[in-house]
């Protein structure tokens, strides 16, 4: 799960804000920029194209089985749209935001894949244990594809730094050879109709069927909610922020990437250890509204540009709400998932939880240029009010369905 995790930080920031600093040193205005790294946004639609994983079989990949054939595939994917921008540079600028959404896509298609290999490889009380290690691999794939490429940009050609960001997908290559499939009994419907029925409808009636209407819709509803605050400063829009504020790319690699990455690492074994002491619940509320006031710390960056001590203050207390919330939010969204929609039923949940802050981030460069950094900052801490009001609604249900089963593991 480390390797995997590995596997799947790696591509995100390419496409992302490490993106956004190659676009601005070759002149693009600051929206075009936001929207161009807002290629990422193709996670949150990942539900789209996941009845595939649950249910089909790419050809010539199926001896691997029915996950690791899908995460082979990702895998290669991504090498190849790597290798696809470093070859044609913001230069060539259609084919090069082509070559990014085909990164995007084949990220978010692995995605899908590790966590529906994460959820199925061992039962639900021992997801917080993979969690917390996926998250480990997950952000030194950051740390590569952020703070690495940065500091690396300083002294090569950024179509090198590609390059070698896509031979680092060599590992998890490896990793998915080597890693044994998941033992879940598949039952494949044997006519067309019956086939879509099981992949496309199934997945979503079942979610419905379980929870009852009103306790799905408004779960939901949260789930679009919670994360927006932590996702509209993952996009493009920090990247110019942080030049603006005059820092180097290697002062924004080393602070806000190497620095950062491992105060996110004791972050996320924090948060580890809170869903391990009191569940998900719990420690999802708490982290949340942590998670979303920690923007305000860049109140504090703007009053004070270039100040390297208040850059490390800042990133401290993001990095470290935001590894807090991980572990919380992955546990929970495993434990609505029925396994044998897996794939599905988890990336449509995760999907909800990037979406709505995914779409502020394509906008985010007109919002800052509309408001100024300031009041952008203060726009994305203001929207975890109406997501607290829907957790205090579900606490009730949620809180009581954690206990009992947490009491239920205790007495086996």
């Amino acid at each position: 799960m480390f390797l995997l995790g590995f596997s799947s930080g790696l591509p995100f920031l390419l496409v992302a804000g490490t993106l956004a600093y190659w676009l601005k040193e070759n002149g693009i205005k600051l929206a075009d920029i936001t929207m161009i790294a807002s290629a990422g946004m193709t996670y949150a639609f990942k539900f789209v194209w996941a009845p595939l994983l649950d249910h089909g079989r790419i050809p010539g990949f199926a001896r691997l089985g029915q996950r690791r054939g899908w995460l082979l595939f990702a895998q290669l994917g991504v090498v190849i749209g790597l290798f696809a921008m470093a070859l044609l540079t913001p230069a060539q600028l259609p084919l090069f935001v082509v070559a990014t959404l085909v990164v995007a896509f084949f990220g978010a298609t692995q995605d899908i894949a590790v966590d529906a290999y994460r959820i199925e490889i061992a039962p639900i009380e021992a997801q917080g244990a993979l969690v917390a290690t996926y998250s480990l691999g997950y952000r030194i794939g950051l740390l590569l594809a952020g703070a690495v490429a940065l500091i690396l940009a300083d002294h090569l050609p950024w179509r090198t730094v590609y390059a070698l960001m896509a031979l680092a997908m060599v590992v998890p290559v490896a990793t998915t050879l080597m890693a044994r499939e998941p033992e879940v009994l598949r039952v494949r419907a044997a006519r067309w109709r019956d086939a879509m029925r099981e992949s496309v409808i199934d997945p979503f009636a079942d979610f419905f069927r379980r929870y009852g209407w009103v306790l799905a819709v408004v779960t939901l509803l949260f789930l679009l909610l919670f994360k927006m605050p932590e996702q509209a400063t993952i996009g493009g829009i920090m990247s110019p922020f942080y030049r603006d504020m005059g820092f180097s790319k290697t002062e924004i690699g080393t602070i806000t990437k190497i620095y950062g990455i491992w105060i996110g690492i004791v972050g996320v074994f924090l948060g580890g250890a809170a869903v391990a002491r009191w569940g998900a619940w719990r420690p999802l509320g708490v982290t949340i509204v942590l998670c979303g006031c920690s923007n305000l710390l860049y109140l504090l960056l703007i009053a004070h540009p270039g100040n390297l001590l208040v850059l490390t203050l800042v990133i401290s207390g993001e990095n470290l709400t935001l590894g807090m919330l991980g572990p919380p939010t992955v546990a929970f969204l495993s434990s609505l998932v029925n396994r044998q929609h897996t794939a599905t039923q988890y990336a449509l949940l995760s999907s909800l939880v990037n979406l709505p802050g995914k779409l502020l981030g394509f906008f985010a460069g007109g919002i800052a240029t509309a408001t100024g950094y300031g009041g952008y900052f203060v726009i994305t801490v203001l929207a975890v009010l109406p997501s607290m009001m829907l957790f205090a609604w579900l606490w009730r249900y949620f809180r009581g369905a954690e206990r009992e089963r947490l009491a239920n593991e205790s007495g086996s």
